[in-house]
């Protein structure tokens, strides 16, 4: 009797061991900002108690993102767009790191959202609206005051993202169409960064996930006219490992849809 007490207890250490690893999975995730701060941060709590996945999240923008899964230094990558469009800018993003990607040819795309990109501007500029037309002459440099547009006496400043960020190669593909950023145009490398200065003059114009917009203090406001619609997602280098595969799952379930700002 003592033997078999000895071999029930043995096994239940052994399944609580078990347990406790199944439900302490840490999960690491780089990539798009918008993907961090409108599902991966919202949804990590949720997350955490339903499947026992903590994630931990980095956001370099989606090409660079990208290039750490590549590089394989992350499971997981967060895409601010197509699984198209994110190769694209992780291959920007090794460019201006100076270095060539080789692509693997088994890479996975995980929707689990949609979003939108819309233009914003200072608080006081009133502006009323901004045809497509009108965004692509303002980023190119055919429009530089905002009077030409019926807004203030004012010179534009456009901030843009960085190459290599999903924001910015959305707005390349569906406004620009293949023209380029005018040379006056500041570009940032973080959409924190870039909020702050859009935030803080009154000539500015610049690009943004609507989700991010809607989180920040800063004093800025959407301008109406010109939406880009893209997909959130994950990306993979064949399918995704357990920890990888709840997470999605889960993001894609009523309960993580719940989550999404």
């Amino acid at each position: 009797m003592r033997d078999i007490r000895k071999r029930q207890i043995l096994a239940a250490m052994i399944a609580a061991l078990a347990i406790g690893t199944t439900y302490a999975q840490t999960l690491e995730v780089s990539g798009a900002t918008t993907v961090q701060k409108r599902i991966l941060e919202p949804g990590a709590g949720p997350l955490k108690a339903a499947t026992g996945v903590e994630v931990k999240i980095y956001g370099p923008g989606t090409g660079r993102g990208m290039i750490a899964l590549i590089d394989g230094k992350v499971p997981v990558a967060a895409a601010g767009e197509s699984l198209e469009d994110a190769i694209e800018s992780a291959k920007k993003a090794a460019a201006d790191m100076g270095r060539t990607l080789n692509v693997p040819a088994n890479l996975q795309y995980h929707e689990v959202a949609t979003d939108n990109i819309v233009f914003v501007v200072h608080e006081t500029n009133r502006v009323a609206s901004l045809s497509k037309d009108q965004v692509k002459a303002i980023l190119t440099g055919k429009i530089s005051n905002w009077k030409q547009v019926k807004g203030p006496d004012l010179p534009i400043k456009v901030f843009a993202p960085a190459s290599g960020q999903a924001v910015r190669a959305a707005v390349e593909k569906s406004v620009l169409e293949g023209a380029a950023f005018a040379p006056g145009t500041t570009e940032i490398r973080t959409a924190l960064e870039q909020l702050k200065l859009t935030g803080s003059n009154p000539g500015a114009l610049a690009p943004y996930s609507e989700a991010v917009v809607k989180e920040s203090s800063e004093k800025i406001r959407i301008v109406p006219g010109t939406v880009i619609r893209r997909p959130l997602g994950f990306v993979t280098i064949g399918a995704p490992n357990p920890a990888a595969k709840k997470m999605i799952d889960f993001f894609n379930s009523p309960a993580g849809k719940k989550t999404n700002k």
